[in-house]
């Protein structure tokens, strides 16, 4: 008997699984100020956490050229102490038409006032380089159980070549790279079902990250308003 409880307990107390299935349709699909799709991007994802371990397949298709442009992998652990948020991970980037790429990254927060967070990526494969965020956010119900999500990031770049160059060649550079704000509403619609829609504005934050972008986003100015809606049933 006293097994059989011990056994039960252990049980009870073993790491929780959780998962979520869920879709964006985006005006563009935006990434770290670049516009990877200058079309509107559907971008389906499914991730699944046990403990504090979590993975997640995402993809991006452009909607007027019906074809998917890249699809993602993403691994995760996570663990915290007192407020101290810490995650470390591993991305790997599939492009269609360009090279992959991966990188490890590092991330750590703090449950304070605007949850402060700063996270490390290092590209080891094409882009042989850094990129740093550093980022803020707050939440609060407009209505009961309906939040609204706002939040601030700024970058910079440590001679990563996927972030293109204010030369117009591959040239690595080091410098700030893009402000973004970002607004969110949740909207629950069901048990597990929510809506969110969605808005962000990237921009520069330097004369290199400007000529990079420009570089990249078909010639257009670096400065980009874009905005979508999520749905997602978690499980």
């Amino acid at each position: 008997m006293a097994v059989g409880i011990l056994a039960g307990s252990v049980y009870a107390e073993g790491p929780k699984v959780s998962g979520f299935a869920s879709v964006d349709v985006m005006s563009n699909y935006v990434w770290r100020g670049i516009k990877s799709t200058p079309n509107m991007a559907i971008q389906p994802s499914v991730g699944i956490s046990y403990g504090s371990f979590s993975t997640n397949l995402w993809a991006n298709y452009d909607a007027k050229n019906e074809e998917q442009t890249e699809t993602d992998l993403t691994l995760d652990y996570g663990f915290a102490f007192d407020k101290v948020s810490l995650n470390v991970g591993y991305i790997y980037y599939a492009f269609e038409g360009l090279n992959d790429t991966q990188e490890f990254y590092v991330a750590a927060g703090y449950d304070t006032i605007l949850k402060p967070k700063l996270t490390f990526y290092y590209d080891f494969d094409e882009g042989n380089g850094a990129y740093i965020v550093a980022s803020v956010g707050h939440s609060f119900n407009l209505i009961k159980d309906i939040p609204l999500n706002l939040g601030a990031s700024a970058s910079y770049n440590v001679n990563n070549k996927i972030m293109g160059s204010p030369d117009g060649i591959e040239e690595d550079f080091s410098d700030f790279y893009i402000g973004e704000l970002t607004a969110s509403v949740g909207i629950p619609v069901a048990k597990n079902i929510s809506i969110t829609p969605k808005i962000a504005y990237s921009f520069a934050l330097s004369d290199d990250a400007e000529d990079a972008i420009k570089g990249v986003n078909y010639g257009k100015d670096s400065s980009i308003l874009y905005g979508g809606v999520n749905l997602t049933l978690s499980f």
